[in-house]
C-alpha cells in the first residue's frame, strides 16, 4: 500500500469519494510478471470525486506538464466532453512517475456517474471493472451510499451469472461468467487484448473473487448451495462446486433484480411488448434465455467500449493514445 499512498499524494484529495487501483499491475494475472515488479506494468487507477470540474482544475494546475494534449482545452472542455460521450470517465495514460519507478493511467469520474453505472449498468464500464477484485486505495468507509451501490453491483453480477450458468458449476465457471460480463462485448477483445484475459484473471485471483462475493453468496444461499470438497468429474481432484435452483420461479427472481439498462435491453432482444414486470414470467420460461441475457449485456458493453475509446483520444492526446493502443494490440497475439 505504500506505493499507492505515494501515488495518491500527487493528486488533489478534496472531494474524493472512492479511489481504487486495478489491472495487471495491481492484481496478479497469468502471463504477467509478479505484481511486485511494478516497472513492467502500468498501474491503473480511478478517482471517483464529488466535483470533477474543481478536481480537474486543481490537478491541471499541479501537473500541467502532463497535459500537453489538452492544456489549451481546460477542465471545462473535459467536463462537457464527458457529459456527451460514454461513461463519463476521463483517462490520462502513460503518466511517468520516475521517482517511484512506475507509469500510471488514471481515470476521473463523478460520484453521480459512478452510482448510476453501479446501480443501473448504464454503461457497465465502472460497474464491470468492479465486478472483479480491485485494490481499494481510498475506501468509501464513510459513504454509505457508495458502499451500498458497490454491494448491489456485485449482487447483481451474481444474479445474472446464475441465469447464464447450468444447475451445477465450479467456482472457476462462476467467476469466469462474472468476469466475462464486461469483456465479452468489448470490441477491444477483438483487437487489443489477450484472448485469454478472463481466464488469466480468474485463475490467478480465485481466492480474491471468493472474498469479494462472500456477501452475495450469503444473501442468495436459498438459491445456491456450495460444496467446498467436491471431486472433479473424472478425477480425484477436489474442486469447489455450486448447485443452484434452476426452476422458473428462481429464474424470475434473478431477472427481477436486473439493473435498469439491462432490463431495457432484455425487452428489446426478447421482442416482448409491455413493461419489464409484465414480461418477466414469459422471459424466465424461454429456453434460450441465457443467450438473450448474454446478447443484452454485450449490447451495453459494445457501445460503451467504443464511445469510451473515442472519448479518450482527444483527452489523453493522439500520441499517447497511439502508444497505449499499440501496447494493447500486442496482447492480441499473446498466448
Amino acid at each position: 500500500m505504500t506505493l499507492y499512498k505515494d501515488i495518491l499524494a500527487r493528486f488533489p484529495r478534496g472531494g474524493i469519494s472512492y479511489v481504487f487501483a486495478y489491472g495487471s499491475g495491481v492484481k496478479q494475472q497469468i502471463g504477467y510478471a509478479d505484481i511486485n515488479q511494478q516497472k513492467n506494468n502500468i498501474i491503473d487507477l480511478v478517482f471517483c470525486v464529488r466535483d470533477p470540474l474543481g478536481w480537474h482544475a486543481e490537478n491541471i494546475s499541479r501537473h500541467e506538464s502532463h497535459y500537453s494534449a489538452m492544456r489549451h482545452l481546460g477542465p471545462k472542455f473535459i467536463m462537457k466532453y464527458q457529459e456527451n460521450f460514454g461513461a463519463g470517465v476521463y483517462f490520462n495514460t502513460l503518466v511517468p512517475l520516475p521517482d517511484l519507478g512506475v507509469q500510471i493511467k488514471y481515470g476521473v469520474i463523478s460520484k453521480e456517474r459512478m452510482l448510476q453505472d453501479l446501480l443501473e449498468w448504464r454503461h457497465l464500464y465502472m460497474a464491470g471493472r468492479l465486478h472483479k477484485p480491485v485494490q481499494d486505495i481510498v475506501a468509501p468507509d464513510d459513504d454509505e451510499q457508495m458502499k451500498q451501490a458497490l454491494a448491489t453491483n456485485l449482487r447483481n453480477a451474481f444474479h445474472i451469472a446464475l441465469i447464464m450458468l447450468p444447475e451445477k458449476f465450479t467456482s472457476y465457471q462462476l467467476f469466469h461468467a462474472i468476469a466475462n460480463l464486461s469483456y465479452k462485448g468489448d470490441f477491444r477483445m477483438i483487437f487489443g487484448e489477450n484472448k485469454n484475459k478472463v481466464a488469466n484473471i480468474v485463475k490467478a485471483q480465485e481466492n480474491d473473487f471468493f472474498e469479494l462475493y462472500k456477501p452475495a453468496m450469503k444473501d442468495l444461499a436459498q438459491y445456491v448451495a456450495v460444496d467446498f470438497a467436491a471431486k472433479e468429474k473424472g478425477s480425484e481432484n477436489v474442486v469447489t462446486q455450486f448447485e443452484q435452483d434452476k426452476s422458473i420461479k428462481a429464474t424470475e427472481y434473478h431477472l427481477r433484480q436486473a439493473p435498469a439498462e439491462l432490463r431495457r435491453r432484455l425487452i428489446r432482444n426478447a421482442v416482448f411488448k409491455g413493461s419489464y414486470i409484465d414480461i418477466v414470467e414469459p422471459l424466465a420460461a424461454l429456453k434460450n434465455l441465457h443467450e438473450i441475457v448474454a446478447m443484452s449485456v454485450n449490447d451495453i458493453v459494445w457501445r460503451s467500449s467504443i464511445t469510451q475509446t473515442l472519448k479518450n483520444i482527444p483527452s489523453a492526446g493522439i500520441t499517447k493514445s497511439l502508444v497505449y493502443a499499440g501496447r494493447k494490440a500486442m496482447k492480441t497475439f499473446a498466448k
